[in-house]
């Protein structure tokens, strides 16, 4: 299996008018139920809309990214998939649900951390 980056930006959701936010709420968990029960969620969230704070390796911390700009993520949800396709049908159903485009991405494997959590998870 491979886990999948689903995402979208921040602002994508504020053409939804304040009145429909509670039919987004239950379309959104729908789907993370489906995704549970399926056996595919890692986890997900939606980001507070604020300044992020940079930490350099030094230790420096530093503000921004700011929201005002693009490449700021304002929700996200983990699958863990047998196949891109299976991603991209999962990134459909989410963007049904937030009534806004998702970015599909794949992350690294890693073993070692994989292990760890099988560990933890015992």
């Amino acid at each position: 299996m491979t886990r999948y980056l689903i995402s979208f930006a921040d602002g994508a959701m504020d053409h939804i008018p304040a009145e429909e936010w509670a039919d987004v709420g239950k379309a959104s968990h729908a789907v993370v139920q489906e995704a549970h029960i399926a056996g595919v969620w890692v986890f997900g969230a939606g980001l507070e809309r604020q300044r992020a704070s940079v930490v350099a390796t030094d230790g420096m911390v530093t503000d921004g990214p700011y929201p005002e700009t693009k490449e700021v993520i304002g929700g996200f949800s983990v699958v863990d998939v047998a196949s891109r396709e299976e991603a991209l049908a999962w990134a459909a159903k989410i963007a049904v649900a937030c009534r806004c485009a998702q970015e599909v991405r794949e992350l690294m494997p890693d073993a070692e951390q994989d292990a760890m959590l099988r560990q933890a998870n015992r």
